[in-house]
């Protein structure tokens, strides 16, 4: 079995590593991308992901831990695993708001407007969605990034119910920390 983390760029992904790790969960980075203003704790990332389209033969290292992979690349992941996938969904301006100041602080030319990014990302989630719902290899957990946040004892047990292991949800709680929880909608 692999454990997918999944969701939008700069959705909770490397949160949810974060309290995997803490778990007790084995994972797969190699910290290609190391930690930053805009990811204070890390993206425990694995940098063959960024090759899945065109190549998917590293994919059995992953067998038994979990690896981020974001969602325009799931569509890449081949037959012939197990997958349990944690998908992080997240207020779509909280998202977009989070890439503005990720680009602006590395001095990067902004995206598109953020009316045109939503529609972009709504559509892009249907289309996830129902691609999910094909694929019988996958099972699904929706994780709201809200109640990572929120109440994470309680996101954490539930991650752990739903892969099935015996995993340390009070260390995975206490690895979030709401003060890095920046760009909320509410905040404006």
């Amino acid at each position: 079995m692999i454990t997918v983390v999944s969701g939008l760029p700069r959705s909770g992904t490397s949160l949810v590593m974060q309290m995997l790790q803490a778990g007790g969960h084995p994972i797969l980075c190699d910290e290609c991308r190391p930690a930053d203003p805009d990811n204070p704790c890390g993206y425990l990332e694995y940098a063959k992901v960024r090759t899945l389209e065109r190549d998917a033969t590293w994919l059995a290292e992953a067998d038994g831990r979990a690896v981020k992979v974001v969602s325009p690349l799931l569509p890449s992941l081949p037959t012939g695993f197990d997958y349990r996938v944690i998908f992080v969904r997240r207020d779509l301006s909280e998202i977009i708001r989070s890439q503005e100041i990720m680009l602006q602080r590395r001095n990067q030319p902004a995206g598109p407007d953020s009316a045109m990014m939503t529609i972009h990302f709504e559509r892009h989630l249907k289309s996830i969605d129902e691609w999910l719902a094909s694929r019988p290899d996958m099972q699904v957990l929706n994780c709201q990034h809200a109640t990572l946040i929120g109440d994470p004892a309680s996101a954490a047990r539930k991650i752990a119910q739903f892969l099935q292991r015996s995993l340390d949800v009070i260390q995975m709680a206490a690895v979030v920390d709401p003060v890095l929880y920046r760009q909320q909608a509410s905040a404006g």
